[in-house]
This record gives structure tokens, sequence and C-alpha cells, in this order.
């Protein structure tokens, strides 16, 4: 029988706080045999990444491994000495790191990081190690490879980005390649290219692979064998589609049930129905109460609440020479309506202008021509301070890294508390009820309100977001790739807290993202783009059952494991 590559038995890692160890790793247990792809799979926080980290003693921190073996070849590594692992590290094993920009030194030139990668396990020097830099580009899909290896991390665009760290994994030629969330930050279709080209390559060489992902579609496509980890253990092991299409332990079954496919339907609940009646029985009195409250600043009570037309955004571009210039077209001609207590998601590639059109209709960049309305009201004539404001109160946005748009320095209470004395609502007792109400409504602890940002995880810390965006009551919230950096549960659960609270509250989404599976779950209506312009619009039902174009249908092909059946 083939010899494993890689052989984990019982592997325990704890992190060391004080004079106390607190297991992260209890028990972990698996095998990769030469040319297999295994894919260890499960939420933040269940103990994949330090399982894989451990093989290499990448620990971070204070993170050490107190039990167990880490076979490589036969041989134990675990506890081995530093000069052995770092004979190991790019040689034998290989790792393509989840986040190509900060794992790429902005200050060196891509080729040059490669370089020292040849240089330093030993294959090339010199011009020699020049001449197969250019060569691992170019295996890496690279077009251009000699330009490309000049250049810096942040001429490439994430996708390039994620193919030079590739190159850099497999330099060495290893037998065993970690891939870390390789794709998890990239659009469908890049992903699938990079994965296709990463499965072309590992088959050509025979590397084998322990892909780390929180993607169930990714693993059912690209693994052949699944380890399923929750709270530090492996709780089911097994052929990957066999594990995906039968799950027996409860976890595997909800990440199963929780995970966005090509089969998802629109999500809805009894609240979102409740509304819709309500909605429908609205008397007139009603409607005019609410547009006397807001006729100085908007037409309120329209059925269409958004509407751009014609936008169309240029940037001006440096050129190659000192000052020239030339200009780029982001957006070109983009029109469209969101309706009143409906979601409509653009979607569509890095690059597509999909950002670039939510923030023209925040308005927090300005169209180079067209005009985006609000209640009627074309925002590009809105002068004064007080304008201005009223506009912000009634359009807010969510964004992708939460833990970016919240201030690290400022409490819970602070952050959602912030807009509300902006605004100059209410005083400091009643704007404690409020945050109290709207931590309620996203489904978090009053608790939470005296911790702070890095004390929270990712999904706590978006509801947080969602929270200080509803703390105005706006009309209207543009999410953008709001999901798009969380686990499958977790995502599940805020597709699910967005989709109440839209029926609660009446809101409008506009909904950007590159995932077509979760769009499926959260939108009446959608927008494909593509190089600026709009492709296709039509209802959900009509992109997902018949699209009309080409681009859309390659967007759809691309899910990740789109027509693998999946059960539970």
């Amino acid at each position: 029988m083939t010899t494993p590559v890689l052989q984990i038995k019982d592997l325990q890692v704890a992190f060391r706080a004080g004079k106390k160890l607190i297991p992260a790793v209890r028990g972990a247990s698996l095998v990769v045999y030469p040319g297999q792809t295994v894919a260890i799979v499960g939420e933040s926080g269940s103990g994949k990444s330090t399982t894989a980290h451990a093989i290499i003693d990448l620990l971070p921190g204070t993170g050490v491994v107190t039990g167990g073996e880490i076979l490589f070849e036969g041989k134990n590594v675990a506890g081995a000495k530093k000069g052995e692992i770092l004979a190991l590290r790019g040689s034998s094993i290989g790792l393509v790191p989840q986040d190509p920009m900060t794992n790429l030194n902005p200050l060196w030139r891509v080729g040059a990081q490669i370089k020292e990668a040849l240089v330093a396990n030993g294959v090339a020097k010199g011009k020699d190690a020049d001449r197969r830099v250019v060569e691992l580009l170019e295996e890496a899909g690279l077009p251009d490879a000699e330009r490309r290896a000049r250049q810096f991390p942040h001429e490439y665009s994430g996708g390039m980005r994620q193919r030079a760290l590739i190159a850099m994994g497999l330099a060495a030629r290893p037998k065993l390649l970690i891939a870390d969330e390789p794709t998890s930050a990239l659009d469908v279709t890049v992903q699938k290219q990079i994965l296709d080209h990463l499965d072309s390559l590992t088959d050509e060489l025979g590397v084998a692979v322990l892909l780390i992902t929180h993607d169930l579609g990714l693993a059912a496509e690209r693994a052949d064998h699944l380890v399923v980890m929750y709270k530090g253990q492996v709780v089911e092991s097994g052929p990957a589609r066999q594990i995906l299409q039968d799950p027996r332990h409860p976890y595997t079954q909800r990440l199963v049930s929780s995970a966005p496919s090509l089969a998802s339907q629109r999500l809805s609940s009894e609240r979102a129905r409740v509304e819709v009646r309500e909605q429908a029985v609205q008397t007139a009195a009603e409607i005019a109460e609410e547009v006397a409250t807001h006729a100085d600043e908007f037409g309120v009570g329209q059925a269409t609440v958004v509407e751009a037309k014609n936008l169309t955004k240029d940037f001006t571009l440096p050129g190659g020479r000192p000052g020239s210039s030339s200009a780029f077209r982001a957006v070109d001609d983009v029109s469209f309506t969101l309706a009143r207590g409906t979601t409509t998601a653009i979607v569509g590639e890095s690059g597509s202008g999909k950002s670039t059109v939510a923030r023209m209709v925040l308005g927090l960049l300005d169209a180079t021509s067209g005009t985006v309305e609000f209640d009627g009201v074309d925002i590009t004539t809105l002068s004064g301070k007080k304008q201005q404001l009223a506009l912000r109160r009634q359009m807010q946005p969510v964004f992708q890294n939460p833990y970016a748009s919240l201030d690290p320095l400022y409490s819970i209470y602070r952050s959602i508390e912030e807009p509300l004395r902006t605004h100059g609502i209410g005083n400091d007792k009643e704007r404690e009820a409020r945050i109290r109400d709207l931590l309620d409504k996203v489904s978090l602890p009053a608790a939470v309100m005296r911790r702070y940002p890095n004390e929270l995880s990712g999904g706590q810390r978006q509801r947080v977001a969602i929270a200080r965006a509803l703390a105005l009551e706006p009309e209207v919230v543009v999410l953008d790739e709001a999901v798009s950096a969380l686990d499958v549960l977790v995502q599940a659960q805020i597709l699910k807290l967005l989709n109440d609270l839209q029926g609660e509250l009446g809101l409008s989404y506009l909904f950007i993202t590159h995932d077509l599976a979760v769009v499926r779950q959260i939108a009446d209506n959608v927008l494909v783009m593509q190089n600026g312009g709009i492709v296709e619009s039509a209802s959900v039902s009509t992109v997902f059952d018949s699209p009309r174009e080409e681009y859309t249908r390659r967007l759809l092909d691309a899910i990740p494991g789109g027509s693998i059946p999946l059960g539970a």
C-alpha cells in the first residue's frame, strides 16, 4: 500500500494564556496520500488552520503542540528542531496562504520574492533563478511574465497576487502543498481559473494538497477526501461527495444545510409575510403622515426608492510619461431602479464597476454624468449640510470588512451611538435605550455594548455594523460584499437576519456581491455587470433558470460545487 505523505495522529494543540493552556486542537487525525487532495472544512475557530500551521511549525503567538504525532513521509516532525523544520519548508512542504496582500512584501518586486524562495531552497540562483521566476509565473498563468516579475504587489489584481503565491508555494516542487483558504477573497470566475490551474499543476507534478476551506461547494468539487472539524475535533471524515450527500454528524448536517447553492431558494420568514400583509392594507392616512414627516427633504411614499439614470464614471490614471494621463471608464451608462421594500443585487467580477455604482448611489463618489434619484430627488442637487445629513439618514452602508469599518478604539456602544450623536438624535438615556433595542434586533446581548471590535467574532462584528447602519432608521441599506468574508454558518445567520429586518422594518437593499449562490437567497432582482456596463437585468428566477447572456452563464457555472447535489 502507498505510504502516506502526511499522517496526523491524535494531534493536540493549545495556546498559552498566562500559566494556562487553552486547547485549540483536540485529538485530530488525518491522512494524505501522494497526489491526493484532502480538504479540512469548518467554521472559524474550528481548528482547521491551526492544524495546518502545526505541520510546518507556523503556529501564531503562543501556540504549541502538546501531544500527538505529525508524520511527514513516516518521520515525526512534531517537536522537531528548528533547522529540520526550515529544511522541510518550501522544499518538501509548500504553503499558499489566505491573504496575498499581507503575505507579499509591498516593498519588494514580486519576482524578487519568488527568487528568494528559489535561492533559500537551493533550487537556483543568479540568472538561472531569474529565468526560473519567469517560468514559474508563466506556469501560474500570468501573461507577460517577464514584465510582471518586475512589478510590485500593488500593481497586481487579487487574482494575480494569488497566482504569484501559488508560484512561490510550488517553486521548489514540494511533495505536499498546504493551501489555506487560497481563493476565499476572489470572484468565482477567477477562483475557478486559479483552482483549475492549481489542479493541473499538482496533477502534473504529483503534489499532494491539503486544502483548508469553509466553502463546502469548493471542497466537494476539488477534494477527494473530506475532514470536518468542529471545536478543535475531527467529527467526520471520508470521501468528499459521500459526506456532502449523506452527512452523518449533526454539525456536518448544519454546514450542508446552510451552504448556499444553485438549488437555494429565496429566504422567507413569518415576520416578512406578516409585514407584506400589513403593508398591503396600510391606510392612505399612514402614507400621508410619512410623506409629511419627510416632505421637506424627500418625496417618501413612491414605489421606487432609488433610480439611477445613465450613470457614468471616468477615472484619470497616470500615464507612462511624466505629466501624462489617460481616462478609464469604470461605469458606463448604467440605469436601474430599486423598488421600495425589495432587494436588488448587483453582481459581477472585480473591476466590473459594481462597487463604484454603490458609492455613487450613496453619494460618496460624484458621477461623471448621469443622476441618482432618491425618493424622486436628484441627490447631486442637494446642497448644504442639512440636506446632506438628511440623505445620510435615509441611506446607510454596510461594508465587507467590519473590522476595518469599525473604529478599534471605539467601544461597540460608541460605534453605534456615533451616528445618533452626529445627527442630534435623543439624549444620553434615549440613545442608550435605542442602542439596546438595535442590539436586540441583530440578536446580540446588551453586554456587548462595553466591548471592543477585537473582542468579537467576524459574525458579531458584522451584526454590529448592521445595527449601526439601522441606528438612523434608513429606508435604504447598501451592502457591499457584506457576507463574502464570513463562514457558511455565520453567513446563513446574517442573511436570515437581513431578510427578517427587511420584513420587519420595510427596508430596501442594494446588495453588491460576486456570489450568485447568495444572490438567490436574498435578492428579488439582479443586475449583472461586466466591464462597467449592465449586460443582464431581470428577476432572480429568470437569471438563474434562463440566463440570456453567455457571461451570466459563466458566472453561474463557476459557482463551486454548483452541480453537486447536497444532502441534509
